[in-house]
């Protein structure tokens, strides 16, 4: 490896690294604006000047400068202070003095850099100029007077998310950034540019003026509003979530979340369920937890066991669902299912329902195809890192399903199965390109799996990956994409029905059952059940203007809970708030219940439900762990049978209102509202 000196001290470096990079591993840290690890380089700010020799004798710009073979890099030189406190002087010119009104304060890369690298005082007296603000959409609240051009926003929106909708217009002194025309940004992930943007020109609209970041109380957790279990930072005032922030983790969600993990946040403290609730004479009335359980037990002490159903929802811990599984399966209740959407999965070998490859393996892959699933609207996060690949690598990318702008090309094979077979024969140029790949990949979708035919769409998906090396030694390209944070988990648990037991659809069916407990299950249609309802759950959605009892529940935020991701990945999510009013943890209020049923669980705290969760699934307890590369017999994947050709559909219609949280936020409500009304909406010459 080639070796350079820092500051006197010799360092290694891969070849293509830059002076910043090489001076970064020597421990020094360089002061930047433009420059960040994800985007390309641009070089506007000049903030990350050096000296090196042999060059010119002139401070230079690190972050584009490549590093060389016995270069000698110094970074505190007097030539360099200099230079830098200039350099900083000038970005100071036009930026007003709105640190203690703005909502960066206290976060702001430009603050802190002025205060380690620039000069005490300033010899501009001119005035100031100023630029108007921006409409960007709900999210995004623009002070463009703040902007320095560093074109970080530009870069992600185009590089990242794939979306160009924002750059810059004019020339010199003049530039300003702005969207297309004014209009909203419309990408899933367009809050990112609010943690790139160094300065407080691109703030959150919706937390605004709400906090200052020495108020609250940072915890960090794993997200649920889809199932990669991105990683993510609760911050906290008092009681209530004040804002979701992302953390860094390269082999999930690298340091970008999507708007819904960001935005949902408020939804937490709307519409809430805080007591219980029993419904008397048509209608519900408040009640104390002893009047609820009562309610919940005679019925089920009269019911037979098959006659009683529980169906878990798409935001379960697996505690929740393993005291569940106790409880019920203990009373011989059959009827278990924890999927909403009928998915025909969880039957074979556990690889059957992962994320083979992994998310970060993803990368490695060199062609792709696409069955029954829309990663845009799914896992934006994940859709971002095959964007990457696809930039990175020329990944070839092929669809068999609806057509959709997936923010890269790809060949769209067909809308239906008929298509898969197709691909089995090694039809088209596609077809071709993924049978010499070396590591190809295939990412299932719900659009697939959540059908009558499901089951044998999972085997033909298993056929063609047998014939085009799918699998091999060391690789496993066979991904299943789940949309539900608790899929994995309660497959894992095996929360499906038993022997002569009813799924999730067949529950609620009229006649079908005496009692359905839901456990936080909004997303089935239950207008035709004539059962005796039990919600356990947070919010006043769907389940709970049905049910005839309500236990309230513990959302995310307010709860210790062990989540399974797409992959296989056993998560901790951690508690950042209470529960809302007499509100209790789930698998609490499941124990409090067992002892009514007399059928008492036999654990009484959460680190005793734990370890017998680890004893019973020893994979919950290899926390953070993914499992990837494991072989997989894909003869055992699926169930042969008749395949209707009917088109793939997502079933995500509306990406920012597919769970209750979601749906009880105003600030999700207004993205819906923007992004429909940008859909119908006419630009430019049309």
């Amino acid at each position: 490896m080639p070796t350079a000196k820092v500051n006197g001290v010799a360092v290694e470096f891969q070849p293509g690294m830059t002076v910043l990079q090489v001076a970064e591993l020597a421990g020094e840290e360089i002061p930047r604006f433009c420059y960040h690890e994800r985007l390309s380089i641009a070089g506007n700010c000049r903030m990350c000047l050096v000296e090196v020799k042999p060059g010119p004798p002139k401070p230079q710009a690190s972050c584009a400068l490549p590093a060389a073979e016995n270069q000698e890099i110094f970074t505190n030189t007097p030539m360099v202070k200099k230079a830098r406190e200039g350099v900083m002087e000038f970005l100071l010119i036009n930026h007003p003095l709105d640190c203690p009104i703005c909502d960066q304060g206290g976060e702001c890369d430009l603050q802190d850099q002025s205060m380690g690298f620039g000069r005490d005082s300033t010899r501009y007296v001119e005035n100031k100029r100023a630029v108007e603000e921006k409409f960007m959409g709900p999210l995004i609240k623009t002070v463009m007077t703040r902007c320095i051009q560093c074109t970080r926003c530009v870069r992600f929106i185009s590089e990242v998310a794939g979306q160009a909708e924002i750059g810059l217009i004019s020339r010199g002194e003049d530039v300003e950034i702005t969207t297309y025309l004014e209009q909203a940004v419309t990408s899933e992930l367009s809050g990112n540019v609010i943690d790139l943007c160094p300065v407080g020109a691109l703030t959150s609209k919706p937390y605004a003026f709400e906090a200052r970041p020495w108020e609250l109380a940072k915890t960090e957790s794993i997200d649920v509003m889809d199932a990669m279990g991105c990683a993510i930072r609760i911050d906290a005032r008092a009681n209530e979530v004040m804002r979701v922030l992302p953390r860094t983790n390269d082999e999930i969600n690298e340091e970008w979340i999507s708007d819904k993990t960001r935005y949902a946040c408020d939804g937490l403290m709307r519409q809430r369920l805080d007591r219980p609730y029993v419904r008397e004479g048509g209608q519900l009335k408040p009640a104390t937890w002893a009047e609820a359980f009562a309610a919940v037990a005679a019925k089920i002490k009269t019911a037979s066991p098959d006659r009683i159903g529980v169906i878990a929802g798409d935001l379960q811990d697996a505690e929740s669902m393993k005291a569940a599984l106790d409880l019920f399966g203990g009373l011989g209740v059959k009827n278990l299912d924890c999927r909403q959407d009928g998915a025909r999965i969880g039957s074979g070998p556990r690889e059957s329902w992962l994320f083979n490859s992994s998310i970060a393996g993803l990368d490695e892959c060199d062609a792709l195809l696409l069955i029954g699933t829309n990663p845009r609207l799914e896992a934006p996060v994940l859709n971002a890192r095959i964007r990457k690949n696809w930039l990175w690598r020329d990944l070839k990318i092929g669809v068999v399903g609806e057509r959709a702008d997936l923010t890269y090309p790809y060949a769209h094979l067909g809308a239906g199965p008929s298509s898969l077979g197709d691909m089995v024969k090694a039809k088209g140029d596609f077809a071709k390109a993924f049978n010499d790949a070396s590591k190809p990949a295939i990412i299932l979708g719900a659009g697939a799996l959540a059908r009558a035919d499901g089951a044998a769409v999972l085997a033909l998906a298993a056929e063609l990956a047998g014939k085009a090396g799918v699998t091999a030694e060391g690789w496993n390209g066979f991904n299943v994409l789940h949309t539900a944070a608790s899929r994995v988990g309660g497959l894992d648990l095996g929360f499906i029905p038993g022997d002569g037991g009813l799924s999730a659809a067949e529950m609620v069916r009229p006649g079908a059952l005496d009692v359905l407990v839901l456990l936080g299950a909004d997303e089935i249609e239950l207008s035709a059940s004539d059962a005796f309802v039990v919600y356990l759950g947070t919010h006043g959605d769907a389940g709970a203007h049905r049910a005839d009892v309500i236990l309230p529940a513990a959302a995310y935020t307010e709860k210790d809970g062990l989540y399974v991701n797409t992959e296989g990945r056993p998560q901790f999510g951690e508690r950042a708030v209470f529960p809302k009013g007499e509100a209790r943890e789930d698998w609490a209020i499941l124990r409090a219940l067992s002892e009514r049923l007399d059928a008492t669980l036999p654990y009484d705290t959460l680190e005793q439900l734990r370890t017998r969760l680890y004893a019973d699934h020893p994979t919950f307890g290899q926390v953070d762990h993914a499992p990837t590369g494991a072989a997989l017999d894909l003869a055992a994947v699926g169930a042969k049978g008749e395949v209707a050709d009917l088109a793939f559909a997502s079933p995500i219609t509306d990406f920012y209102l597919t769970n209750p949280i979601a749906r009880a936020s105003v600030t999700m409500a207004q993205c819906s509202a923007s992004t429909a009304a940008a859909r119908g909406q006419k630009i430019a010459a049309e």
